[in-house]
């Protein structure tokens, strides 16, 4: 009797999580920021990846990262890759278009600790406030891992790491 119910609960609760899971195949986010700042000055920031470490949440969170810029910065193709937490965080992002001063589009290769493609757009636009970065983080992923994911709060901690960087990125420029 209670193997039974023990069993009905494991299988009640891997059927809410892959239900739940199923809403994060394919994660989207979107963060704004408004920078008292030239538009050039902000897209100058991001577009070249050696001031990334300059308002990076992952640095900030592990400061004895490695990392390197390769590739010539500020073109497409230049990638920031870092090595981190021991060596247990693993990949690169690389610039893959620029539309001189109101886009840049960035894909990224994360080898650890899970295997993963999510890309950054950023946004640039003047307003009454400075200029307004807009990010726009994409991933996808299969089933199994959106259930680990939904199972450890990742959408929400991507959300909280999207808005650390644009708050750092803002206080980078505001300096």
């Amino acid at each position: 009797m209670i193997l039974s119910i023990i069993a009905v609960a494991v299988i009640a609760f891997l059927g809410f999580g892959f239900f739940q899971a199923n809403k994060l195949t394919n994660i989207h986010i979107t963060k704004q920021v408004a920078i008292d700042g030239t538009q050039q000055e902000v897209f100058d920031m991001v577009k070249y990846l050696g001031n990334y470490p300059k308002w990076s949440p992952f640095l900030e969170a592990d400061p004895a990262q490695q990392y390197e810029v390769k590739g010539t910065d500020g073109q497409v193709g230049v990638q920031f890759h870092w090595e981190g937490n021991g060596g247990k965080d693993l990949g690169y992002q690389e610039i893959i278009k620029i539309d001189e001063p109101s886009f840049i589009g960035v894909r990224c290769d994360i080898q650890k600790p899970f295997e993963a493609n999510p890309t950054f757009d950023y946004s640039f636009s003047k307003s009454a406030d400075g200029v307004v970065v807009t990010q726009d983080f994409k991933v996808e992923s299969g089933i199994v891992d959106a259930f680990f994911m939904w199972l450890f709060g990742a959408k929400q901690e991507m959300a909280n790491i999207n808005a650390r960087g644009l708050a750092l990125l803002k206080s980078q420029v505001e300096k």
